[in-house]
């Protein structure tokens, strides 16, 4: 059995996140319909982080040559993402159970000793009254802090709070 490695956020890939092509995802020629996701990742305090990096993952549209489904950003000094991809649909859940459209998020910091990992829903879906994981959060103040809101025509807004008062629900994976 080998060795157990120690656990890295971005380890030898920090440089990638330089590359602002790597934050969008549509880069390749993707077509559909392209949203922008913003937010903000703040600390316990509620200070910006500037120097996170924010990656999201998505089963829908499934990955293909000019989609990869995933794309990364890094924060700004005013602690701020911006990711350009394709609005998700429903994908299947366990047994017979269908999730909302949502969008996979990854968080890497300075100081986490390993990745946090969380969801982005969209506001107003229908899909997310009966989505398995949102479901399960009976808080819904804590709920809540899954769920993107618009901010315009195709962009959608989820800030981030890594701990303290508000902090967003993370996913034990």
């Amino acid at each position: 059995m080998p060795a157990a490695t120690a656990s890295q956020t971005v380890g030898p890939y920090w440089h990638l996140i330089e590359d602002k092509t790597w934050a969008d995802a549509t880069r390749f020629g993707a077509t559909g319909e392209k949203i922008t996701f913003t937010g903000t990742l703040t600390d316990g305090e509620g200070a910006l982080i500037p120097d996170g990096c924010v990656e999201i993952w998505q089963s829908d549209p499934p990955a293909s040559e000019t989609f990869p489904a995933f794309a990364r950003a890094r924060t700004g000094i005013d602690g701020s993402f911006r990711i350009v991809t394709l609005k998700p649909g429903p994908v299947p859940g366990r047994g017979n159970t269908q999730q909302a459209p949502h969008i996979a998020v990854t968080i890497l910091a300075r100081g986490l000793v390993k990745a946090l990992f969380t969801r982005a829903y969209f506001e107003g879906d229908p899909l997310n009254a009966n989505d398995p994981l949102l479901s399960s959060i009976e808080d819904e103040t804590r709920r809540a802090t899954l769920i993107a809101h618009p901010r315009g025509a195709g962009i959608w807004h989820l800030d981030i709070r890594l701990q303290g008062g508000n902090e967003t629900v993370f996913l034990d994976i």
